[in-house]
């Protein structure tokens, strides 16, 4: 069979038979193929066709340490020919315990005990579980509920759907699991567009005394201008939704590092340590999902650590392995452990797959690379050239605005520059998939046009990349977003 042949049968077999994730399978048809990724070198990866294109979006937030690494593929190898599976239900094995172990030396406080999963929605899921039995356990059988940020995505089982916040993904699958509640994110780009009361919220003694809610301080009057205001804002409208749900009610409030769907929203200063405040006053956890932040991203291995907060749990997975191999992992506090240690108590939960053999032995030759080369030091040192690089584009009229820390970054598109004017739905539609997602990927550049929120381009390529990569990923946005902007 020739090369065309070949290729004429990948599209046929995948066209017929593979149900892709989150994909228009209708725009498939004889004049449109199935993009098909066949090499990864580095930064790169390269098509069924031979083209190469610079993988701006690390696989999905994934491939922390590059496409190619041998020493990976070698020790997925070694673990599998020495033991390929045995489950953690009752038994462990070695790679399993010594990834656990080097975890919770990365973790801040006392984040020690690491329950593996195969993916991020699986932590997530994992953590809610163990929210809602920790507190059953410790007399609180009613704490229940989750809350989380408006346009924030946490996975896709209903579970994490229900506490995901986007709207657009939720519907197909409703009902979910009723006791989810969403406050505003931290997107300081569109702080003016907020409105609302005074915040109010229960002081300690207040809440000790049987006291009424109190009001503190009033609302900003400009919540564009200040971002520590902003951001004590934003946190305080977490402390609102426990109140007006009831405290004896909410288990856990998630939250990302920076947020990644409506384009990679930092935390104010001051955030996160408010919402540990707020947490603590009721008895509510605080779980940091670094499904993505996790592992480099943000350049350490945890956002918390970055941000300076300890959270009760911990999800992550991705970058973990640097995709490699499937993992996952919810890590928790010894606080949140403790109950689980007493008597026949169990976590009445698990998964087959649920730190693999094999995928743990990837993890730690991961891990291996992450401090051999400094890729955290690397990501820190030259995340301030990857920043400058992009916010050369603030000179095109269609960008208005960006964000982001690390090596994760979201560019938001606009109709008006100086309005924030953004797009309508039919508008979004047409630019992101009816012109920039195809004209990126034909000028080289894999990265994410995503509308869940304003219209935004992802960035987030692999860790090893420099100011090379930085200057080919703005040189190709620039050509494409002018072509964009002339067409508006």
């Amino acid at each position: 069979m020739d090369q065309r042949e070949d290729y004429d049968q990948l599209q046929k077999a995948g066209k017929e038979h593979l149900w892709m994730h989150f994909s228009r399978h209708g725009i498939y048809d004889d004049d449109h193929d199935i993009p098909v990724i066949v090499k990864g070198e580095g930064a790169y990866i390269w098509d069924s066709r031979g083209k190469r294109y610079l993988d701006g979006l690390a696989g999905l937030f994934v491939v922390q340490a590059g496409h190619g690494r041998q020493e990976l593929a070698e020790a997925a190898a070694k673990q599998a020919s020495e033991l390929a599976f045995f489950p953690l239900w009752t038994f462990a094995h070695p790679t399993a315990i010594a990834l656990a172990e080097r975890i919770a030396s990365y973790t801040p406080g006392d984040l020690n005990r690491v329950f593996f999963t195969t993916g991020g929605g699986e932590a997530v899921e994992t953590a809610w579980k163990a929210a809602k039995q920790y507190f059953k356990l410790t007399g609180k059988p009613t704490k229940t509920k989750v809350i989380s940020r408006q346009v924030a995505y946490h996975g896709t089982t209903h579970g994490a759907l229900s506490i995901t916040g986007i709207p657009a993904l939720k519907e197909p699958f409703e009902p979910l699991v009723p006791t989810t509640v969403h406050v505003p994110n931290t997107n300081f780009y569109r702080a003016d567009e907020h409105d609302g009361p005074a915040v109010t919220s229960w002081f300690a003694d207040d809440r000790a005394s049987g006291g009424e809610a109190v009001a503190e301080a009033d609302r900003p009057a400009n919540l564009g201008s200040d971002l520590e205001a902003f951001g004590r804002w934003a946190a305080d409208q977490i402390e609102e939704a426990i109140i007006k749900e009831g405290p004896d009610t909410v288990a856990a409030v998630f939250l990302e590092p920076v947020q990644n769907a409506g384009g990679c929203f930092p935390p104010p200063p001051g955030y996160f340590q408010r919402v540990r405040e707020i947490c603590d006053r009721h008895d509510v956890l605080l779980v940091s999902d670094e499904v993505i932040c996790a592992f480099g991203r943000l350049g350490d291995m945890f956002g918390a650590n970055r941000y300076e907060y300890v959270p009760d749990m911990i999800t992550c997975a991705k970058g973990l392995t640097s995709g490699y191999s499937p993992l996952g992992a919810m890590i928790a506090s010894d606080r949140v452990m403790e109950p689980f240690l007493q008597g026949s108590t169990s976590f009445v939960h698990g998964y087959t797959f649920g730190g693999h053999p094999v995928s743990t032995a990837v993890a730690m030759a991961n891990l291996d690379i992450f401090e051999r080369e400094k890729l955290n030091e690397h990501v820190r040192e030259n995340e301030g050239a990857f920043r400058s690089t992009l916010e050369k584009l603030l000179d095109l009229d269609i960008v208005g605005d960006v964000r982001g820390d690390g090596f994760f970054y979201g560019i938001e598109l606009v109709k008006d520059q100086a309005t924030k004017e953004t797009f309508n739905d039919a508008e979004s539609e047409k630019l992101l998939r009816g012109f920039l997602s195809k004209a990126l990927w034909d000028n080289g550049l894999y990265c994410r046009a995503d509308d869940r929120g304003d219209p935004v381009i992802q960035i987030s390529p692999p860790l090893v990349v420099d100011q090379t990569q930085f200057d080919e990923i703005e040189q190709i946005l620039r050509s494409v977003l002018t072509d964009a902007q002339n067409q508006l």
